[in-house]
């Protein structure tokens, strides 16, 4: 961020000497640098000579040689999972600068994938959600602490080893409530989680190690927790087969619900895995029940309320996960056999979830979406200095609240996360000097019936100085959506990976 107001002081300074490029002039050299281009885009005033002279600079240079090395490493694990095809958006400062498909969105007519393709999001969906519950919340219709039968009569109330305990709204988006996942039988989810959690100590250690004096994020763990697998593939697994999780039944719904609270019923008589706050599991069932909630606070249909929601936030492209409906750019899904050859994935309604995981979208429409919170986390910071700002969807406040770790919880596809409210997120650490830094981001992935996807969101660290200057404005950062028509892939770490290339160019050409 310091190169940034260095740029910003050089670009504002009336009368400033053009600088030479360094090593030296020529034709080829850019006589004013890139401070004085960002500046003039920035709206940053100059005398009429100054203008007419940076009128005729060049463009600055954009981010090819981030997009070439994320590309590849896109194919690589394309080619190395035999993923059909993958899509990647990628947005700076609220631009989006790259978005791409990569093989096909259907296999059996050859159709390529492109930016437009739509695909399913998996729990990604959970983040659009809580974005509608924050906005509930907000306007001082939902009460996060309330017992959750104040708006769903339909849902009994709970008892727990003979004490009578209160679900919240507050413990179901973080995966506190104590309600099961697809696995009924809690002894099998305590024996995997008990195993998942030795592997992790057993691990660790070498991990450290290997990341240490590196300076960059710890990759995927290499064996993540069973309530999740199904979002993330362990490094033993194949990609494309049939993890523990989907093999679930209840992973395979073909009944369409028609309505939200009529999909309670698939698990709301079923005894509490735990007492409601005592521990972590994470839950799709838990936001069904959450969908049921929004419904009744909002006075409307779940599914009319987010789709409004979709308008407001320009995400024209995402929609309902309806086999029945015309989606014009969806691309097919698909899934490996026991032989190991690419099969069409099984018939599958999403009906009985849409809040956690029933919804198709674009890799662009993810990225408004990203930029949306992006804006509304840091609007407060911006607001101070620039009093014609526009208001974001949601408050400062209220996304900062959101991306608060919350105790007790974990995250299977990044270790050095917690869960928050709908979202993994890591918080900014360095525990030795010349080391490790960690990176403040927050992050989602997504694991369906024949479908991978992640959304990552990496604030930019901004400084007092460039907010001094009001010649920037919010959103600050880098924003990565990855989908894929393939299940049990893990992408996590690779879009972590693209964000850090694309920051790095990034800060590259404000120092240039």
């Amino acid at each position: 961020m310091y190169g940034l107001a260095r740029a910003l002081r050089r670009a504002a300074a009336p009368g400033r000497p053009p600088a030479p490029r360094r090593g030296g002039g020529g034709a080829g050299a850019r006589p004013w640098g890139w401070g004085l281009a960002l500046g003039l885009a920035l709206g940053v005033k100059a005398d009429g000579g100054q203008a007419a002279e940076a009128s005729a600079l060049p463009p600055p240079r954009g981010f090819g040689a981030a997009i070439e090395r994320s590309r590849d490493l896109l194919r690589r694990i394309k080619d190395e999972a035999g993923i059909p095809g993958i899509l990647v958006g990628v947005s700076v400062d609220g631009k989006e600068v790259w978005s791409e498909g990569l093989g096909y969105a259907d296999v059996e007519n050859r159709v390529v994938c492109k930016p437009e393709t739509i695909m399913r999001i998996a729990s990604i969906s959970k983040c659009l959600t809580m974005m509608a519950v924050a906005k509930l919340w907000e306007e001082g219709k939902l009460d996060l602490d309330a017992p959750v039968q104040k708006y769903v009569p339909e849902f009994p109330e709970k008892v727990y080893e003979g004490e009578k305990v209160a679900i919240t709204t507050r413990l179901l988006v973080s995966h506190l409530s104590g309600i099961r996942h697809y696995e009924k039988d809690i002894t099998k989810v305590k024996e995997e989680k008990e195993k998942a959690n030795r592997a992790f100590k057993l691990t660790k250690p070498n991990r450290d190690k290997e990341q240490e004096g590196k300076g960059i994020e710890k990759a995927d763990p290499v064996k993540p927790r069973k309530e999740h697998e199904g979002e993330v593939k362990s490094r033993n697994s194949k990609p494309g087969r049939r993890d523990k999780e989907f093999e679930q039944e209840e992973y395979y719904l073909k009944e369409k619900f028609e309505s939200v609270i009529e999909s309670l019923k698939i698990f709301k008589n079923d005894p509490l895995f735990f007492k409601p706050g005592s521990q972590f599991l994470y839950s799709t069932y838990g936001f069904t029940l959450l969908s049921a909630v929004v419904e009744r606070v909002s006075g409307q249909k779940f599914t009319d309320y987010m789709l409004k929601m979709f308008r407001d936030l320009d995400m024209l492209s995402t929609v309902l996960d309806d086999n029945e409906a015309m989606i014009y750019n969806r691309a097919r899904c698909y899934v490996y056999n026991k032989k190991g050859r690419l099969v069409n994935a099984p018939y599958v309604d999403n009906s009985y979830k849409w809040a956690g995981g029933g919804f198709l979208s674009s890799v662009g429409d993810l990225l408004k979406f990203g930029n949306a919170l992006l804006y509304s986390y840091q609007a407060g910071q911006f607001k101070k200095n620039n009093c014609k700002l526009l208001p974001g969807y949601l408050k400062p406040d209220t996304v900062a609240m959101m991306w608060t770790p919350v105790p007790k919880t974990e995250v299977s596809w990044d270790r050095d996360g917690k869960y928050a409210m709908a979202w993994a997120v890591v918080e900014k650490k360095q525990q030795c000097g010349c080391c490790r830094q960690q990176r403040h981001y927050a992050s989602h992935t997504g694991g369906a019936v024949g479908a991978s996807s992640v959304l990552l969101i990496l604030p930019e660290e901004l400084d007092s100085e460039a907010l001094g200057t009001g010649l920037v404005t919010p959103p600050r950062g880098v924003i990565v959506s990855i989908i894929c028509n393939m299940q049990s892939v893990s992408l996590n770490s690779t879009a972590l990976k693209i964000a850090r290339e694309f920051d790095k160019e990034k800060w590259a050409q404000y120092i240039d």
